[in-house]
């Protein structure tokens, strides 16, 4: 397997952020690129631009707030949209796409937000991410080489989030929450945590309020967990703090992880 680069990036509309995701493909070039929240159709997906720069295209969306989508210049086998036993709300939504590319497979998650602790929005959360282990479960057996990337809406520990006293109450940090996502770890992935953009802290997420972003008031919410054969092959893991400046940005950075030929 050669050296390949892999990202991940809720890009929060692909249509509000299709310049900045085309001009981000061109500048990064990754081979592989995971997309959450793309809040379009599938036949709305900007298809021709992405494939000029090289790219095909998994989706798997219906024109609501999420839409993932996985992107390779290496090849796209294996496509699978979904989760097996996937819960709904009330129907299944389109959170998760999975594909093989370049020996490795890699699925694209955007995990529900959870909304409050006693919305039943959050016992949803709670029901798709054991989905999601189950499926992962299933899948580890198949392919050693794996990884599942995304906007996973949960930071694992109080050192993921600026001040977790401002947390106290709300979704994303609940012991139910942290237990579900550590489940998942314990199948064997490894978090692969990037380095800063800037400063001290990880932070992938930041809230649109005026002074968040530069006072890094942030979150760690999008992860990278890899199968032991891919996290054996990681040279580089980085926040792309760039891409989250500037006029009309998502507010989460991309995740870019570099792996050494197998």
């Amino acid at each position: 397997m050669a050296a390949v680069r892999i990202a991940t990036w809720n890009v929060n509309s692909v249509t509000a952020r299709l310049p900045r995701l085309l001009q981000w493909l061109e500048s990064r070039r990754p081979d592989v690129a995971c997309l959450q929240e793309l809040k379009v159709t599938e036949d709305a997906f900007p298809h021709l631009p992405v494939a000029a720069l090289g790219y095909d295209t998994a989706i798997h969306a219906d024109g609501r707030w999420n839409g993932v989508a996985v992107l390779s210049r290496v090849g796209l086998d294996e496509v699978t949209r979904g989760l097996d036993g996937e819960p709904g709300f009330p129907d299944p939504e389109c959170r998760a796409v999975a594909a093989t590319c370049a020996g490795v497979r890699i699925r694209s998650v955007y995990v529900p937000n959870g909304r409050t602790p006693d919305d039943p929005h959050y016992a949803y959360k709670l029901a798709w991410l054991h989905a999601l282990r189950g499926t992962l479960a299933a899948e580890l057996e198949r392919f050693a080489a794996s990884v599942v990337m995304g906007d996973f809406n949960v930071a694992p520990a109080d050192s993921d989030v600026w001040d977790p006293a401002a947390f106290v109450g709300s979704t994303h940090v609940t012991g139910p929450e942290r237990a579900a996502v550590a489940a998942i770890r314990d199948l064997g992935l490894v978090d692969v945590v990037p380095r800063p953009g800037k400063g001290p802290n990880p932070f992938t997420y930041w809230d649109y309020r005026a002074g968040a972003f530069h006072q890094d008031m942030g979150m760690r919410i999008d992860h990278v967990y890899a199968s032991p054969p891919v996290a054996a092959r990681v040279t580089d893991a980085w926040v792309d703090r760039e891409t989250r400046k500037g006029k009309g940005p998502s507010d989460h950075a991309p995740v870019v992880v570099d792996l050494s030929d197998a």
